[in-house]
């Protein structure tokens, strides 16, 4: 009769019975954070789009770690640490995922895609019709990207990886996703986890911030939307290509997500009905799918447990709490300017985690009263915050590699 050994059989027990306690422990509580997870986004409580497939990820690649080989342990989900070609030629046809991630996420494709779709869901006209109180805000909200980066370089960062967790700031997924790429390859994982986690929090940390800083009296000021000038197709479409142009002139490094972005913006505004489609329907959403679903199965125990992760959180909030200050100060900077006729709760949405810092400052606007409709200004600081962290994306990644 066979010796059968249940453990041989049922190998996720028996990895996380011959793992390292550490590593168990680790493997345990990251099951536990993506059911977490998949339930909050259930509940509309964090990003559903994301952290649905991110929590699904999550925790059946910490549950599915099984034996290789007779030394080592992994997943047949993806290996994001593989750099051999002839490894790498095997390994795309074992892993299922591998070739997702060997060729739209490791190489920045799929942040491309996602700009291109929240480009053609873009309304640009608001940034054009009000581009001074836009741009004014939007600079004031990367306070966290900018002064996070000489923090974490005296936390013992280098100037790169300060720089890729100091994007974290800008509260713009694919930005920090870019970044890091570009200049910390070997905490990409790390940081982009950080990132998304913490811009699903946006959405619940921000109105206690925006309640801390301005008080009611303020957060209700109605905006006078009746002398907002009208924007034309053909000025959309001329600033975007020019825009783009200059902007890929300055920072070519970074010319992949500008004209991701404008091109998005331009076929909406050439009314390409099919294109548009394609762009905000099939491509965002299918891009946003599997990019959660990645950063769920990234979240592997032993890829993940870095030393630097610690760190990395703590500077990953500083710098969103950091931004979040400063887009307040632009929007009373603002307040002061027009003489008390801004509202700075607009303030919020300069950091450019477009839709959501736009949806709060109006929710947080109409709870101080019912009347006041801030949305199309909330809206050109939202499209200038996405402008001007894509810019400060393109001086990180210039600039760092020579210092």
């Amino acid at each position: 009769m066979l010796d059968i050994s249940w453990l041989n059989i049922f190998q996720g027990l028996a990895t996380l019975v011959a793992s390292d306690s550490t590593v168990a422990v680790a493997r345990v509580v990251l099951i536990l954070l993506g059911m977490g997870l998949v339930y909050l986004g259930a509940k509309n409580i964090l990003d559903p789009l994301l952290m649905i497939p991110m929590g699904f990820g999550m925790a059946s690649v910490n549950a599915a770690v099984l034996f290789l080989s007779a030394q080592k342990q992994g997943t047949i989900f993806v290996d994001p640490m593989i750099s051999d070609a002839a490894e790498l030629m095997t390994i795309l046809q074992v892993d299922f995922l591998q070739p997702i991630y060997t060729l739209t996420f490791s190489n920045g494709l799929i942040a491309c895609f996602i700009f291109m779709g929240i480009g053609a869901m873009t309304e640009i006209g608001y940034v054009l019709a009000r581009p001074f109180s836009s741009m004014v805000i939007a600079l004031c909200a990367e306070l966290g990207t900018i002064a996070t980066f000489p923090i974490a370089v005296a936390m013992g960062l280098s100037y790169s990886e300060a720089a890729s967790i100091a994007m974290v700031g800008s509260a713009d997924g694919p930005m920090v996703l870019y970044t890091s790429l570009m200049l910390a390859k070997d905490l990409f994982v790390p940081i982009t986890i950080v990132a998304y986690l913490y811009l699903s929090l946006t959405y619940g940390g921000y109105p206690y911030l925006i309640k801390i800083m301005i008080p009611k009296r303020l957060r209700g000021i109605k905006m006078d939307l009746s002398n907002i000038p009208t924007v034309t197709p053909g000025e959309k479409i001329a600033f975007s290509i020019i825009t783009c142009t200059v902007l890929s002139l300055l920072f070519p490094v970074a010319a992949p997500l500008f004209m991701s972005f404008f091109l998005g913006v331009t076929v909406r505004e050439a009314n390409l009905k099919h294109y548009v489609s394609f762009l905000e329907g099939p491509l965002l959403y299918g891009s946003t799918f599997f990019m959660g679903i990645l950063l769920g199965v990234l979240c592997e125990a032993n890829t993940i447990m870095n030393p630097k992760v610690l760190i990395l959180l703590v500077l990953g909030i500083l710098a969103l709490l950091l931004s979040g200050i400063g887009g307040i100060i632009g929007g009373y900077l603002m307040y002061f300017i027009s003489k008390g006729k801004f509202n700075p709760v607009i303030g919020i949405a300069g950091v450019s985690c477009i839709p959501t810092t736009g949806k709060v400052a109006q929710k947080a606007a109409t709870e101080a009263n019912p009347q006041s409709l801030i949305l199309p200004y909330t809206i050109g600081a939202n499209i200038s915050g996405v402008i001007t962290s894509a810019i400060l994306t393109g001086v990180y990644v210039t600039l760092i590699p020579v210092l």
